[in-house]
């Protein structure tokens, strides 16, 4: 059995010879100055609280991006446990291991790897024993995957976060245009019931968190599943209740106080920030 140590700040996160730390906040950031984000702590609920439980740490897991790397961990059966950092305080051990303070992260052997795509492909790489694998044994297919994931990074994500983050009622509607081009083009390569087909694979794990969110700009952005098609539709309620994906998601109410901040602008993460300025995140 895996040790866990803990204080009032912070719980280990190991990854068999691993540490995976998250972010309590949202949307992972690495800013340490004072700001509003700073003060919000939700903790896990329903099924997540079930899953934290089950790997020895009460805590949320709120983070998009951190989500799809315990997706990953969770469809690979990977040992694992978790170390939290407020993303605004991050402890010396942390930055000495992770200067840039980016979130999820993991230490391995004494070193350190951060940003979560690059992380799920570390863990089919690092842990072949540990079945199914999310990347098909093809060569190309395993290139194909890779090429929908970089859509999701690159045109889905930044769609839905513009989309949450406008405040004009035209520049809502201009940015919901954009996720739904962006949706549809992704839905035209999808098999069926995965885009694989059977094979639940690294970019349905990539896109499932903002899949789970899209209640968010449903009740605030007038979106709905059924206005990119009922394929989509399909794909999305296939995706969400997937074990993996159900036991890494809490209680919608306790994502309200969080995400009201990105949809008045207010949100102080650096997703948020490089949302503003116009830079890719």
């Amino acid at each position: 059995m895996l040790r866990t140590t803990t204080s009032t700040t912070s719980r280990l996160a190991r990854l068999s010879n691993s540490r995976i730390i998250r972010s309590s906040n949202p949307i992972c950031v690495k800013s340490t100055m004072s700001v509003p984000d700073q003060h919000i702590y939700p903790h896990a609920t329903a099924r997540a609280a079930q899953t934290v439980e089950q790997h020895q740490e009460p805590q949320d897991l709120f983070c998009p991006f951190v989500q799809r790397t315990w997706i990953a961990l969770e469809e690979r059966g990977i040992p694992y446990q978790y170390k939290e950092v407020n993303p605004y305080k991050k402890e010396k051990h942390f930055l000495d291991i992770n200067p840039k303070g980016l979130v999820p992260a993991i230490e391995y052997k004494g070193k350190a790897l951060y940003e979560s795509l690059i992380l799920m492909e570390f863990f089919e790489d690092a842990f072949p024993e540990y079945k199914p694998r999310l990347l098909p044994d093809d060569p190309f297919d395993r290139a194909y995957v890779r090429l929908w994931v970089d859509h999701v990074a690159k045109q889905v994500v930044p769609a839905f976060m513009r989309t949450v983050m406008a405040q004009e009622p035209e520049k809502q509607k201009e940015n919901l245009e954009e996720y739904y081009k962006a949706l549809r083009a992704f839905t035209d390569k999808v098999k069926g019931p995965y885009f694989l087909g059977e094979q639940f694979s690294l970019v349905d794990a990539a896109l499932a968190p903002w899949v789970v969110r899209d209640y968010i700009i449903a009740e605030n952005r007038g979106y709905s599943r059924e206005a990119v098609g009922d394929k989509w539709k399909a794909y999305a309620e296939k995706v969400e209740t997937r074990e993996s994906v159900l036991k890494t998601i809490s209680e919608k109410e306790h994502y309200a106080e969080i995400y009201a901040r990105y949809l008045r602008n207010e949100a102080q993460s650096e997703a948020a920030k490089a949302m503003r300025a116009g830079r890719p995140f």
